[in-house]
């Protein structure tokens, strides 16, 4: 089988962070800059801290993928070692981080094969095509599979978040401002969903209620899945993922929903007070084998 590994920026979510030390994964950390202070992510600022320092802020933080040199670095490190490497990035319409790397697989080519994706997601929709991308690096027997597998999967992945206030909405132009402010007056909050790589409103709801029944809808318009994660904010469980989960759980009796923090890409795009879901759609050949 061919040797292959997996790279990825900071801005990935998975439901357990452990699962990653498992997985032939190389992370490199994104830059945060918040009130005119620079981090790394995960190297001197970790999830929770950089969720409570972003919450306090009137602004958005600024993040900074890696460079083109940083991927070029890895890249021709692992080129050494490895037979292909699949360099998995946030959408490239909310990040450079997918340009900079196809850049940098240019200054190496010839190397080893790399293959740069873009996952059309963020956050916990870009954890999962890393997962779906390590199984398929254990399954597959040729590196064209692998290839093939993970970008199926990119079309498979779709997400949906109640946003808990309007004012990132409308300073990263998902909101016109004329909406954002009237849905704060009126105490509505909004949802939206990352399609084709880009957030877009999809709908309003006034009540935490209203938001878990509409989280709840959205699940259930999946036949089956091969993941789902629960984002909420905050690392202990809010009221709003106990009370998602009681009602998944008559729903989806024996599915298993964990829960995790956004990252700070995503927050920076929704704001601090966000719950949503991620979801990967089982593939419908292996739907077709469950029966």
């Amino acid at each position: 089988m061919p040797k292959i590994r997996i790279v990825t920026d900071s801005g990935a979510r998975f439901s357990n962070p452990r699962l990653i030390k498992h997985y032939p994964v190389t992370m490199l950390p994104n830059q945060i800059e918040i009130d005119g202070q620079g981090y790394s992510e995960g190297v001197d600022l970790g999830t929770e801290a950089a969720f409570q320092l972003i919450s306090r802020q009137q602004t958005p933080p600024k993040i900074i993928p890696p460079s083109i040199n940083d991927f070029a670095q890895v890249f021709a490190r692992l080129s050494y070692h490895y037979d292909l490497v699949i360099s998995i990035h946030p959408s490239r319409e909310l990040s450079d981080s997918w340009r900079h790397g196809r850049l940098a697989a240019q200054q190496v080519a010839g190397s080893c094969d790399i293959a740069v994706v873009d996952s059309q997601s963020l956050c916990a929709g870009q954890g999962m095509l890393i997962r779906a991308a390590a199984r398929a690096v254990q399954e597959e027997a040729t590196a064209e599979a692998v290839i093939q597998t993970v970008r199926g999967a990119v079309k498979r992945i779709y997400s949906i978040y109640c946003v808990g206030q309007t004012d990132w909405l409308r300073f990263n132009s998902i909101m016109t401002p004329s909406h954002a402010v009237l849905s704060s007056r009126l105490g509505i909050k909004p949802f939206v969903s990352l399609e084709e790589g880009k957030f877009i409103v999809i709908g309003k709801v006034q009540t935490r209620t209203q938001a878990v029944e509409r989280l709840v809808e959205f699940l259930a318009e999946f036949t089956a899945f091969d993941d789902a994660v629960i984002l909420q904010p905050g690392k202990a469980m809010s009221d709003d993922t106990r009370l998602l989960q009681d009602r998944l759980a008559l729903e989806f009796p024996g599915q298993h929903f964990p829960f995790t923090m956004p990252s700070a890409a995503m927050t920076a795009y929704l704001g601090p007070a966000v719950t949503g879901v991620a979801v990967l759609e089982k593939a419908a050949e292996d739907m077709d084998d469950d029966f």
